[in-house]
């Protein structure tokens, strides 16, 4: 088993004849390389198992003692210490502490790694999980998103595009070069929201991640959009998924065809540096935090409110 399951207990904790000076610092250490040899198994990213190896390491500390010790009452006192106070923890934060805790017992707890075992022999005592539904904060969406948080309406992104098309306009009109940036905002912004993308999918987009699709020609290379940087599960890293264009947004088709063949994005300095789709001024692609900005700066100055930022359904990050 040892030999076949990551994480199982270390050989060197399951031989008896070795002794075990200060045992339970030992074995906590040995319990947290298991859980770290098991998330690294089912591939989540070092920094995810960094945090929470490191949040694990702070729990302990707080109770004074170990795994095959803790109760429920020890993540009581944890989560609501840290909800407390000045400055508390959000509840995403919380969240997701009482999710390593939970996480880490549910390992220590699985009879194919042996802890349970191990810990009864040498201590009289074994793990148990203490995480339930009724001592940590709900897994559901109702409470992750604020209140004051909706969807765009029609009228509203129709409002938000036409002021960014007539900025395009009149500094083109003017003769300055600001108009070219603009318009790759504006190509951007649609682009996101005729896809249904985040902010962090359209900002990675590649000129190759567009191609055709067989079903419908009329749409050329445009047909289908590959997003390489879809949000994944916790700590997984990004996944990809694959978005149609549909009839109802083709439009953003003609859109495309201007940003990208008809000399736009060529006119960027930096636009030969990489395939980046939506190059900058000064670097080879736009950053997340400029977008975010432009898209702001556009929704007040139509005067939408301020809970309609990206994070909004309309134009998702």
């Amino acid at each position: 088993m040892s030999g076949v399951v990551p994480g199982f207990v270390p050989r060197m904790l399951v031989d008896p004849a070795v002794g075990l000076f200060r045992a339970d610092e030992r074995v906590f250490t040995a319990m947290l390389d298991g859980w770290r040899a098991q998330m690294l198994a089912r591939g989540l990213t070092t920094q995810t198992i960094k945090q929470r190896t490191q949040l694990l390491e702070r729990f302990q500390q707080f109770t004074g003692e170990f795994p095959w010790q803790w109760r429920p009452a020890d993540v009581d006192d944890f989560l609501a210490g840290l909800r407390s106070g000045k400055k508390p923890i959000s509840l995403k934060t919380l969240r997701s502490y009482s999710n390593a805790v939970a996480m880490f017992c549910s390992y220590l707890t699985h009879p194919g790694y042996g802890w349970g075992e191990f810990c009864e022999r040498t201590f009289g005592d074994i793990p148990s999980q203490i995480c339930f539904e009724w001592n940590t904060p709900r897994h559901t969406t109702d409470d992750a998103v604020p209140a004051a948080r909706r969807a765009f309406t029609k009228a509203e992104l129709q409002r938000i595009f036409d002021h960014i098309d007539d900025l395009v306009d009149r500094e083109y009109a003017a003769g300055t070069r600001r108009w070219l940036p603009l318009f790759r905002d504006s190509v951007a912004f649609k682009v996101c929201y005729a896809y249904g993308l985040r902010r962090r999918e359209m900002t990675m987009l590649d000129l190759e991640d567009f191609g055709p699709n067989p079903h419908v020609s009329d749409y050329g290379r445009f047909g289908a959009i590959q997003v390489r940087f879809a949000k994944g599960t916790a700590g997984s890293g990004p996944r990809r998924r694959t978005v149609l264009t549909v009839p109802e947004f083709d439009w953003v088709v003609d859109q495309l065809r201007t940003w990208t063949s008809g000399g736009m994005r060529a006119n960027f300095a930096t636009a030969d540096r990489s395939s980046a789709m939506w190059p900058s001024e000064r670097g080879a692609r736009m950053s997340l935090g400029s977008f975010g900005d432009a898209f702001a700066a556009a929704r007040d100055a139509v005067g939408l409110p301020k809970e309609l930022g990206c994070t909004a359904s309309g134009i998702p990050t």
